[in-house]
């Protein structure tokens, strides 16, 4: 690989995240940016790169798209969703297709564009784009009344399947390769091995995780990123959605109870928000706005159309038999951003055999910049104007993704009673022990039990104690190791802890002996080749 082009590659992504720093600085959604910086990087930008090889855009972005897709549903709390999951799944299939037909009415009707290419544009703009909404409720923090932040992610994570197909639907009619008879088996098989193959992946791959032992710190990480890719693959290799197929397994596994999930929600954390700089760029750095004039102003009416007619009109009616306020309705109707999935989807209808009039890409292009660029900007404050931010003690829109803990930070240790401990022969409301500390279990001999005040302790127990998790803000703690030698010990009576020269300020608090570490008091042997961990402030050791 040349080492220019990794030069350009480190380039861009300083840039991007400079970008991201002023963008939230400025109100601005981060994908606007990355969108802008492409266009700057781009033919008519200030380094006017030549880039118009759609097929290639086209493979990178449905590969960014699958790991996109699979985190909206890995991060996605179903304990929080299910409430609204009927009122979500109603908006990302019928919404989706109410949607692009009325904007396909729009176009065709208004706007005078032909029939098939006016449907086109509304299948290809029919869903909203979840990356956009993740960013914007996670980065504002915006808490929403009604369970509406639940609702808005399951829609906005799962309304692209629907899109995907009415858009390869449409382009295999326009080539004239199809029946209606041939359409609704092309559906049917799609949802059929979207579903089917979603489920069973989730399902397989989270009791494998929950039973297999990996090798090496890591493979975890390794495994889910496999089964996100076979998610995908295999149904699209069987004409099933493959979209839909890897968002449901990351919803499965997201809420299953395998093993490292703060891990991997890192690992998804940095790998998605890569994958949508290098979305965004290239689809910005693929456009070429010496063109955008000149559909701008259908661009503009369409995105007009959109906000204040097709997704409201949608909205509106499926809503209503689950009731709500006013203000939910008007919040989830100004919510639709159009994003990437709708860039990606009109790359499709550049490289495909079926022949358009119309510069779709583009027109895209312009409505997706307006929407990011003013809906996504003004999303807080509408939130704010129809009064739809819960204020509630405890209210955190954080509670409705996978990674939020709902528990208090806890840390447990475990005790096994010695012979003639002080706490041998005693009942635990007799025992004082530190504060904010209690004795959560008790394992004596092959019986474990919950304790009481009245349990009384023997030698052998081993004991779970419970107490608060240290905070990131304690003060530094120092430490020094010294590894004692044949010679330390020799030539003195020096055979335990106790024996060693005391200094001030200074405390063993471990000793690592054969791989394994030690909790010494004064009557612990002493080895050759021990490994003492001391705690220190003044002195050293």
């Amino acid at each position: 690989m040349p080492v220019y082009l990794l030069l350009f590659a480190a380039l861009v992504l300083f840039s991007s995240v400079a970008f991201n720093k002023l963008s939230s600085r400025l109100g601005v959604p981060a994908l606007l940016a990355f969108i802008l910086l492409g266009m700057l990087f781009g033919s008519d930008g200030l380094l006017k790169i030549p880039f118009d090889n759609y097929e290639f855009a086209s493979q990178v972005s449905s590969f960014a798209l699958i790991f996109i897709m699979f985190y909206g549903g890995f991060g996605t709390s179903w304990k929080a969703a299910k409430p609204v999951a009927a009122q979500s799944i109603l908006l990302s299939s019928l919404g989706v297709v109410m949607t692009a037909l009325l904007t396909g009415v729009f176009c065709h009707f208004v706007l005078g564009f032909p029939l098939l290419e006016s449907l086109l544009i509304g299948a290809v703009l029919g869903s909203t784009d979840a990356a956009s909404v993740f960013s914007i409720l996670r980065a504002r923090n915006l808490a929403l009344k009604e369970n509406t932040s639940s609702l808005l992610e399951v829609e906005s994570g799962s309304n692209d399947p629907c899109a995907y197909m009415l858009t390869s639907l449409l382009l295999i009619a326009m080539q004239g390769q199809v029946t209606g008879g041939e359409v609704l088996r092309m559906l049917a098989t799609q949802i059929f091995w979207g579903l089917a193959i979603g489920f069973a992946a989730g399902i397989a791959a989270s009791r494998l995780m929950s039973r297999l032992r990996f090798g090496a710190a890591g493979f975890d990480t390794v495994f889910v990123v496999a089964a996100a890719l076979f998610a995908y693959a295999a149904p699209e290799a069987l004409g099933g959605n493959g979209y839909l197929s890897v968002y449901i397994t990351g919803i499965v596994m997201g809420n299953s109870g395998i093993k490292n999930k703060r891990t991997l929600v890192s690992f998804f954390d940095g790998l998605t928000g890569m994958m949508q700089v290098v979305l965004f760029f290239l689809l910005g750095l693929l456009s070429t706005p010496s063109q955008m004039p000149q559909v701008i102003v259908p661009a503009l009416g369409i995105a007009l159309f959109l906000t204040f007619a097709a997704r409201p009109a949608a909205v509106f009616l499926l809503l209503k038999p689950f009731g709500g306020s006013l203000g939910q309705k008007l919040l989830v109707s100004w919510s639709g951003l159009r994003g990437a999935a709708s860039i990606v989807f009109a790359v499709m209808t550049v490289i495909s055999p079926a022949v358009t009039d119309l510069d779709i890409f583009h027109i895209v292009f312009v409505v997706v910049l307006l929407s990011i660029g003013i809906q996504g900007s003004l999303l807080p404050a509408v939130a704010r104007r129809l009064r739809m931010i819960d204020t509630a003690e405890g209210a955190d829109v954080m509670k409705t993704f996978t990674d939020y803990n709902e528990e208090a930070p806890v840390q447990f240790i475990r005790v096994e009673l010695p012979e003639r401990h002080g706490w041998c022969g005693r009942p635990l409301r007799e025992i004082a022990l530190p504060p904010q500390t209690i004795i959560a279990s008790v394992r004596r001999q092959d019986s474990r039990f919950a304790p009481n005040g009245s349990t009384v302790l023997m030698a052998g127990d081993q004991l779970i104690l419970c107490a608060p998790a240290a905070h990131s803000d304690l003060e530094e703690v120092s430490m020094t190791t010294r590894r004692l030698t044949a010679q330390d010990l020799s030539g003195e009576s020096i055979t335990r802890v106790s024996d060693l020269p005391r200094q001030e300020e200074s405390l063993i608090v471990l000793i690592e002996r054969n791989d394994q570490w030690l909790i010494p008091d004064g009557d612990t042997d002493l080895h050759p080749g021990d490994l003492l961990l001391i705690h220190h402030s003044d002195s050293e050791i």
